[in-house]
């Protein structure tokens, strides 16, 4: 059975295929289903390696900032810490 869109195109109604071949069709949509599925897993499994490896490089990086930070605080020794705590104890100009 053929029907006429809007337009004026001839479409085949797709009941009358489906009719003739609904195991067929069925299998051909498991098969795309499942194929488009595993994509999709390969793609977020991918996606999620990414981030792993982003956050494992973040993670680096601030350990090597956290050991260079206390190794400015060695060099600096005792004086460092008494020249901070008069800065914390100074009132803030927001407060004023």
């Amino acid at each position: 059975m053929a029907a006429t869109n809007p337009g004026g195109v001839k479409l085949i109604l797709q009941a009358d295929q489906d009719s003739e071949y609904p195991a067929q069709s069925t299998a051909d949509m498991t098969v795309f289903v499942q194929n488009l599925l595993v994509q999709m897993q390969n793609r977020f499994q991918a996606m999620s390696d990414s981030i792993l490896s982003k956050i494992d490089d973040m993670g680096s990086k601030i350990d090597e900032l956290e050991q260079s930070i206390n190794d400015l605080k060695a060099e600096m020794g005792v004086e460092g810490v008494a020249n901070s705590k008069p800065e914390e104890d100074e009132p803030s100009e927001d407060a004023a």
